[in-house]
């Protein structure tokens, strides 16, 4: 059986992760897609039962570990610039069949908050609601949810909130596919493609809503000069990059405008955006009404579109989906390959 005799921290997950069988998982699977496009490998594929297990462990308690980061640094965020402040979990959810968008807002404890993902705040939050039409009950999806830290009075810094996403892919198939085939590289040298390359990342961020322009390059100041370090060298906040989205020039085509910075905080690597309040309403406003396209429906288009040009990613696609979720199913076939579990 071929085990990947390579180090795990060649796997691009490498530095996000640390998880030793998740990451020796990708680098199997890397060397075994270069083996098949040169035609090295022999058709066969053979994967270890157990450390599918492990893996898929160690992806759910990444996930945990960087929404409890993000968590306590969007704390400190909100303590250094919004005073005494409420944390709510918000949720935009459509209606199936009629695709009627709407806002759930409810309110979320610290404790909370430490016991519970952010998707299982905004499933809980959903779950509490029925809809009804003429025709009968109506199932409701899941469009976007997010944590809010909202001030209790005005500050300083005009900061209006604090919000916190989770952009990490929950379906581990997928999120290791895309980056077995480097999907983001595939979306930017596609010109057919490049326009939706946001949908492919994966980052824990957060996002600061201030009142006008002028206070967010104020804020984005002070982020800079804050030391938020608690006394702790590795815990300072240490700003990798800027990027200033909110100038004409510079703005997206998207029409999205903000000021995104990179950071790195006790060795994880977080974004955060500065957004005037006029932007981040608009923003909103669009993801409330569009009932065709999502965000996660949108990034699933683009792997649909990259598995029609690109077969070999739509098998490992269906292969992980198969290892991780249901086999007991059949096993996903492509031509030229022989799949196998041992141990």
């Amino acid at each position: 059986m071929n085990t990947a005799q390579e180090p795990a921290h060649e796997s691009p997950l490498w530095m996000v992760s640390q998880a030793p069988a998740l990451n020796a998982l990708v680098v199997q699977l890397q060397h075994a897609r270069t083996a098949h496009d040169q035609g090295t490998s022999g058709g066969k594929l053979e994967l270890s039962k157990r450390q599918l297990v492990q893996a898929r462990s160690e992806f759910s308690e990444m996930i945990r570990r960087g929404e409890r980061e993000l968590h306590q640094l969007a704390g400190l965020l909100a303590d250094a610039f919004l005073g005494p402040h409420q944390l709510r979990s918000v949720v935009i959810g459509e209606v199936e069949k009629t695709r009627e968008r709407f806002t759930l807002i409810g309110d979320v404890s610290r404790e909370e908050l430490e016991r519970s993902t952010d998707l299982d705040l905004g499933t809980r939050l959903l779950a509490r609601l029925a809809v009804a039409d003429e025709r009968g009950w109506r199932r409701i999806g899941l469009v976007s949810n997010v944590v809010e830290y909202e001030p209790a009075a005005p500050n300083p810094c005009s900061v209006y909130r604090i919000l916190t996403r989770i952009k990490a892919e929950q379906e581990i198939w997928n999120k290791v596919t895309d980056e077995i085939f480097d999907l983001d590289a595939i979306v930017l040298r596609d010109k057919h493609l490049r326009h939706l390359g946001r949908y492919v990342k994966d980052v824990f961020g957060i996002k600061m809503v201030v009142g006008t322009l002028e206070d967010a390059y104020r804020l984005q100041n002070e982020l800079v000069a804050h030391d938020f370090g608690e006394g702790a060298p590795s815990r300072r906040l240490e700003v990798i990059e800027v990027k200033d989205y909110l100038e004409r020039p510079s703005r997206k085509q998207s029409g999205w405008s903000a000021l995104k910075s990179v950071v790195s905080w006790g060795g994880r690597t977080f974004e955060i955006q500065v957004q005037p309040l006029s932007n981040f309403l608009h923003e909103r406003e669009r993801l409330t009404r569009e009932s065709h396209q999502g965000f996660k429906s949108t990034r699933e288009r683009v792997r649909d579109e990259v598995a029609a040009k690109v077969p070999l990613f739509g098998f490992y696609r269906s292969l992980l989906r198969w290892l991780l979720l249901d086999p007991s199913a059949d096993p996903p076939v492509h031509e030229g390959i022989e799949l196998s579990l041992v141990d």
